[in-house]
């Protein structure tokens, strides 16, 4: 090494023997961590102690779950979804409640559509039931006296029954498709045998009456018949659950069984009387016995009906028919005589079947007409029942859609104000963590605290609930954060204020001592004392350093400045000065270009930092080349070239990271002095310092300085384009691009 600065600032060419005992300079970055050995005390180095806040050997790995856990746990669940959860459950159970009586309410009213088929069916059967008995009853005097099935007495009556017939098979379709989801298929297969039934009409007209004193066999095939329609009317009851509807339908069954009675001893009577008023009626006692029962069963069904229907209004009912009418009193005296004994008709003196044909049917067209009231009735109840439950559905339904909406209307306004004050507490919590604290310690740590507005703005949620707690617990928070950033900046100003002070004074006696020991070394002969004061010297160098080191953490400025540029190769001959094995520096091909004065002190600590941290770690056969290169717009490129073991792709990029951004003064700066100082010293005049690996092994560090530093403070001279006079190697595009 052919020269280095003096300790007063002034240039001197006396080289600087080797075998100073100076600490390691960089010793904090992680570039040669593997070949770092002991380090003595005091000496600044970050291989001494471990990094802060790490973890000791017997530290305990923390127990229990940690982390929010997984995303369905019920307490990642969004406060909406958690109001939406809890109000679901007794709307679920109200709906499902609501909905199960709607469709019972559907169920009603498919059962009150069936009744209103099989209402309409009954009244078919009713009218059907009516036409074979009129046809059997008109039928009987004629035909058992000798008459034609042509005649028209008898003719007229059967096309009627033919026609009721008809209707009442074509209604009966109705029934089938109404039958096919599985509902009235008791009453689908009743109809299919009576349908069935029938068909033994014409069998039976074929032999109507042709038995002499023998009427019962035809009538009783009437009955058959009859009988079965009758029965149609208690299959109703399947087809709603209808307490009312069952009584009446059951009502209606012994009506219409009591008429049928009636209309079987106005047969057998017509059947045995003769053709006019001048000769008695002969009344087998077959005949006699089979109208006899049927003049008791008659009584029994009245009685029956007269319970199922009720006393008061049956009787009121049936008045056209017991009281009021001197012709059916009459009629029922008669019959009853006449079929009390085997000589009761010839008791009752004669009267042809015409006119007992004639008197007879006034009492059954007055039970016709009590039976049509009692359909009637039945379809205006099916009609109200209908409606009823019709408006019960649409109530349940109006009150389930009412109950969801208030229900979803009350958990979107709880939830909205939950959520508001929730949102506006989170906002500000991360305004407050991402912006408003960082950039208020920013200010604490760059300002005089006391300089610095320090108020807490509130969240802004003042409700009592829990929210509202929350929020002013965060309050406190923010203002306790608050007031200890304030607290440490001005801890951390006292403390660079100490750092100043012990500086200053620590320089001004290394200061001393230099000027000191460059007396001595005037005034030396002898090369071994001389040897001995140059490293003296150095060591006084290397406190200097450490010393300025102390003020860069502190934020001040190196007292000494220089006004004037200095040459680079000077820069860089100062730099290698302050390092232990300055005699493994080489520099090669630097270009003639001036340092800005006011960075030249500024500019030597990091180079040397890093000169002695490419000496130390690196083997002491080798060399340490220093090259610079002029770029084309005026920017210099120093590198500095180790052939050391390298460093791997992560400890690089944070080392990189480190000296582009130099984090805050903390004990664990402390122990990476070297790494902080070189940043914080680039970043203060805009040098851009990065440490790559070396195409030959180990590492290259690469310092770029800015056209204001490396052209003394002066515009660049040349054109864009040209090369500078240290020219450029593959290094230099590259850190240029």
């Amino acid at each position: 090494m052919q020269g280095r600065f003096k300790r007063d600032g002034s240039a001197s060419a006396e080289p600087e023997p080797h075998g100073g005992t100076g600490p390691k300079a960089v010793s904090s970055s992680p570039q040669h961590a593997q070949n770092q050995g002991p380090t003595a005390p005091g000496n600044g180095g970050e291989g001494s102690a471990a990094p802060a806040g790490a973890p000791g050997p017997a530290s305990a790995a923390p127990k229990g779950p940690t982390g929010p856990g997984p995303r369905i746990a019920l307490r990642n669940w969004r406060i909406s979804t958690r109001l939406v959860s809890l109000l679901a459950l007794p709307v679920v159970a109200a709906t499902s409640l609501g909905a199960l009586r709607i469709n019972q309410s559907m169920d009603d009213i498919q059962q009150l559509d069936n009744m209103k088929l099989l209402t309409d069916m009954t009244k078919q059967a009713t009218e059907l039931a009516h036409a074979l008995q009129e046809e059997r009853d008109q039928s009987a005097g004629p035909l058992a006296h000798g008459g034609k099935a042509t005649d028209f007495s008898v003719k007229g009556y059967r096309e009627k029954t033919d026609r009721a017939r008809n209707v009442f098979i074509d209604s009966s379709e109705e029934i089938d498709d109404a039958s096919k989801d599985g509902n009235l298929k008791g009453v689908r297969d009743n109809l299919v045998q009576l349908a069935g039934e029938l068909g033994e009409l014409e069998k039976i007209r074929n032999t109507a009456f042709q038995s002499e004193e023998n009427s019962t066999q035809t009538v009783e095939g009437y009955h058959r018949l009859i009988e079965k329609l009758v029965e149609l009317s208690q299959d109703m009851a399947e087809a709603t659950s209808n307490p009312e509807m069952i009584q009446r339908t059951r009502a209606l069954a012994s009506f219409s069984s009591a008429k049928e009675y009636a209309s079987i001893q106005r047969a057998v009577l017509a059947a045995a009387l003769p053709t006019s008023n001048t000769t008695k009626g002969k009344l087998s006692d077959n005949d006699r016995l089979y109208a006899e029962s049927a003049l008791a069963n008659q009584k029994s069904e009245i009685r029956s009906f007269k319970t199922v229907y009720g006393d008061v209004a049956a009787t009121e009912l049936l008045l056209p028919i017991e009281e009021g009418n001197s012709t059916i009193k009459a009629t029922d005296e008669y019959a009853g005589r006449a079929l009390a004994s085997e000589f009761g008709l010839a008791s009752v003196g004669k009267r042809s079947y015409r006119d007992w044909l004639d008197d007879s049917s006034i009492k059954l067209q007055q039970m016709k007409n009590i039976e049509l009231y009692l359909l009637e009735e039945m379809e205006q109840q099916a009609r109200e029942l209908r409606s009823a439950t019709e408006r019960d559905a649409i109530i349940s339904g109006v009150l389930i859609l009412l109950v969801l909406g208030v229900s979803l209307v009350g958990a979107f306004v709880v939830a909205r104000s939950m959520i508001r004050s929730l949102r506006r507490l989170e906002e500000t919590a991360t305004k407050v963590a991402q912006e408003r604290l960082p950039e208020l310690v920013k200010q604490l740590s760059e300002s005089d605290p006391q300089d610095v507005d320090t108020s807490v703005e509130s969240v802004g949620v003042h409700s009592r609930d829990e929210i509202g707690k929350v929020a002013a617990a965060f309050d406190d928070v923010h203002r306790e954060a608050v007031r200890l950033a304030a607290e440490q900046a001005l801890l951390r100003g006292n403390v660079n204020a100490m750092f100043t002070n012990l500086s200053r004074r620590s320089q001004g006696l290394i200061q001393r001592q230099l000027s000191l020991i460059s007396e001595l070394e005037s005034r030396e002969a002898d090369p071994d004392q001389l040897s001995s004061l140059f490293k003296l010297d150095h060591l006084a160098t290397r406190m200097r350093r450490n010393g300025e080191n102390l003020l860069v953490l502190a934020g001040e400025e190196p007292g000494r400045r220089w006004t004037r540029p200095v040459p680079l190769v000077d820069v860089l001959r100062a730099a290698a000065s302050e390092v232990e094995q300055y005699e493994r520096i080489e520099l090669a091909s630097v270009p003639s270009t001036e340092v800005a004065g006011r960075v030249v002190n500024d500019l030597v600590h990091p180079l040397a930092e890093l000169l002695e941290n490419a000496t130390s770690f690196s083997s002491p056969q080798t060399k340490v080349k220093v090259t610079g290169h002029a770029l084309p717009d005026g920017r210099v490129l120093i590198e500095i070239h180790d052939t050391g073991i390298g460093l791997s792709p992560e400890d690089l990029a944070a080392i990189n990271e480190r000296l582009a951004s130099p984090p805050t003064v903390d004990v664990s700066v402390s122990r990476r002095m070297g790494l902080f100082v070189v940043g914080r010293l680039s970043q203060r005049h805009g040098i851009r310092i990065q440490l790559r690996p070396s195409d030959s092994g180990g590492t290259t560090a690469l310092v770029m300085l800015p056209v204001d530093v490396a052209q003394g403070g002066r515009k660049p001279q040349g054109k864009p384009g040209q090369p500078g006079a240290g020219g450029g190697g593959p290094a230099a595009a590259q850190a240029a691009a």
